[in-house]
């Protein structure tokens, strides 16, 4: 019986757009028996538009696959894949996924067949070196995921997927960020997370349209100030880089101790103490006491306090991780005009800092 998911009746238009053989750990003859067999039982094989093929032993793409000329999608991820040839000389893609294989730089083609309908093309988790050059001619590309491999750099030609609107480079070595890509004017999303990154170039601010921008576990010890020209941004991850561990070590709130609670409120309410009212080592307990730094809060504080991190502009220009400590954690959330501006547009919504 074979182990394709499908219809062999023509009635149903959707089942028959679909052959799912997802993990069924299938060698490679073994899937080229079920492609046959569906292309012998189906009259209309060539209108398959999507083949699952991840989690296999494909060390090599089955013959057949290149029979099946209409297909859009295609997943051949998590297989063992030591080669990936020209399949777009003979299928239409629109996504290709090939993560979690074993492709070196040498697996690829010198040159793919230009495919001006490829949206998503995912090469995560292999083993490239070097960053290929070859998907350059992919022109209409939006969705780049290269992450989990071992480039050192990224192309100075990247300015070339001008379409690009998501691009992953999580997990890989890379140095520097060429200023090239400060031409992709409709990236969205930028993931440059685990590398070795120690700066980024100053026209990361021109993208415009960046919403997300992922740099934890870098080296980073500053930010471009021209960075707060991106007034879209809404998530910015910066976790275990230089930069944050200066301002962040750890961020805990305890229950307050019943001495700290009485001494608030003997602060609170202003209740005077003369030298003999009560033992010398709490009068000077409540002299150590801090004030809350929201001018609109009276709160006080001396050992227990919120540690709340927020960014802040610098002379109008340099937007500044500051770490700030709070009587209570609510003073976090009612937030004024003169305690930590209003939000605007470009403020980020989201910093991810620990």
């Amino acid at each position: 019986m074979d182990s394709y998911t499908s219809d062999s009746s023509d009635s149903d238009t959707n089942s028959n757009k679909v052959i799912d053989l997802a993990y069924l750990l299938l060698e490679p003859d073994t899937v080229d028996h079920n492609l046959e067999a569906y292309m012998n039982e189906s009259k209309r094989f060539f209108e398959v538009e999507r083949i699952i093929l991840h989690h296999n032993r494909l060390s090599t793409l089955p013959n057949n696959l290149v029979k099946f000329s209409n297909t859009k999608i295609l997943d051949i991820s998590n297989n063992g894949l030591t080669s990936l040839p020209n399949i777009f000389e003979y299928c239409p893609l629109t996504t290709l996924v090939a993560k979690n294989n074993l492709l070196k730089n040498y697996s690829l083609p010198k040159s793919f067949t230009k495919c001006t309908t490829l949206k998503e093309l995912n090469l995560s988790g292999n083993q490239l070196n070097q960053f290929p050059e070859q998907i350059l001619d992919f022109l209409n590309l939006k969705y780049l995921y290269v992450g989990g491999n071992a480039m050192k750099q990224i192309s100075k030609n990247i300015w070339k997927l001008k379409n690009l609107q998501v691009l992953s480079f999580g997990g890989n070595e890379l140095t520097e960020v060429p200023a090239t890509l400060g031409q992709l004017q409709h990236l969205q999303a930028l993931v440059l997370c685990d590398n070795q990154l120690e700066s980024l170039p100053a026209n990361i601010a021109n993208l415009y349209k960046l919403k997300s921008l992922l740099l934890h576990k870098n080296r980073l010890r500053t930010l471009p100030p021209e960075i707060i020209a991106l007034k879209n941004l809404t998530e910015l991850s910066l976790r275990d880089n230089p930069l944050v561990v200066r301002f962040v070590s750890e961020m805990s709130y305890n229950p307050t101790s019943l001495l700290e609670l009485s001494a608030r409120t003997i602060k609170l309410h202003n209740i005077q103490l003369e030298p003999g009212d009560i033992p010398l080592t709490l009068l000077n307990y409540m002299n150590s006491a801090h004030r809350c730094v929201n001018p609109h809060c009276k709160g006080v504080y001396f050992d227990n306090r919120v540690e709340h991190i927020k960014f802040v502009d610098f002379c109008g220009k340099y937007r500044i991780p500051l770490l700030q400590y709070l009587c209570s954690s609510k003073c976090a959330i009612k937030r004024d005009e003169n305690f930590d501006r209003p939000a605007r547009s470009y403020m980020m919504k989201k910093v991810l800092l620990g």
